[in-house]
């Protein structure tokens, strides 16, 4: 119970901080009408990049030091095979049933054969890995996005797929295991596993000028992406830094690129008699 009680304090603490965080925008900077909130969010976004670099990024990089990498995969492998149970729920609630059969066999496969996920047999067999929860159900039979929000702690979401978190918490066996000791606990080494795949990020982030807005945007292509099943247009995805162009690193059409004529040589000079 203390442990419950002292995240519902840190939580609560977040959140005052968070309230309390609204900035004003940076100069130059275009109103997304994704980003309504976009002071508010700003605000938010700066209290969870001071906790990530005092705290999420150490311990990430210690574990990254620490734990040999075949450890690491071990625990992703675990923890993504826990996920199995949402997406195969995700896939079920859009009508994707192949799917569904083929994640139930992933589940199976890894968890038996795979020491419980710490090994990924299935993948060896030919069941792929599928991407689904229930922010991208609601998204396949046609419910809006909504604004982009900045969740404390949590990081970039927005108006539909921040609640449904939520539900997609309560399709993970963790939601079951009765101990709360172990329950935290794994709810923090997955914390930690997500972060230390995010290292390599670190980098790309430094050499950004605005972090806030390049994270609000990759969230949002990303997400479009996921929902369409990778057939989002350019149309369907919108830059929230820049309203008359499709964001970077989508495909956009290519014209080709005009030529400077060939120069001539001279003409030869007339023989002289």
């Amino acid at each position: 119970m203390l442990t419950v009680t002292g995240a519902r304090t840190a939580l609560a603490m977040v959140m005052t901080l968070s309230l309390s965080a609204c900035v004003t925008l940076p100069p130059n900077s275009q109103r997304s009408p994704q980003d309504p909130w976009e002071s508010w969010n700003r605000g938010v976004y700066k209290v969870n990049d001071k906790l990530d670099h005092a705290i999420a990024r150490p311990v990430a990089r210690t574990y990254v030091r620490v734990v040999p990498r075949p450890i690491r995969t071990g625990v992703s492998n675990f923890f993504d095979n826990l996920n199995t149970t949402t997406v195969m729920f995700n896939d079920a609630l859009q009508g994707k049933f192949l799917a569904a059969l083929n994640d139930l066999g992933r589940f199976a496969l890894n968890s038996t054969v795979g020491l419980g996920g710490i090994l990924d047999p299935a993948t060896s067999a030919g069941l792929a890995r599928n991407n689904e929860d229930f922010g991208q159900t609601l998204g396949h039979w046609g419910v809006p996005a909504g604004p982009f929000f900045e969740l404390p702690l949590l990081g970039p979401s927005d108006v539909r797929d921040g609640p449904s978190r939520l539900v997609d918490a309560y399709t993970s066996p963790r939601a079951y295991v009765r101990n709360v000791y172990w329950k935290w606990s794994l709810y923090a080494v997955a914390l930690v596993d997500t972060r230390a795949g995010l290292l390599s990020l670190d980098d790309t982030l430094k050499n950004v000028y605005d972090p806030y807005a390049f994270i609000r945007d990759a969230y949002l292509q990303r997400r479009a992406y996921l929902v369409s099943d990778g057939k989002a247009t350019d149309e369907s995805l919108v830059d929230p830094g820049d309203d008359s162009s499709p964001p970077a690193g989508t495909a956009q059409p290519t014209q080709p690129t005009p030529q400077p004529p060939t120069p001539q040589p001279p003409a030869p000079a007339p023989p002289n008699h």
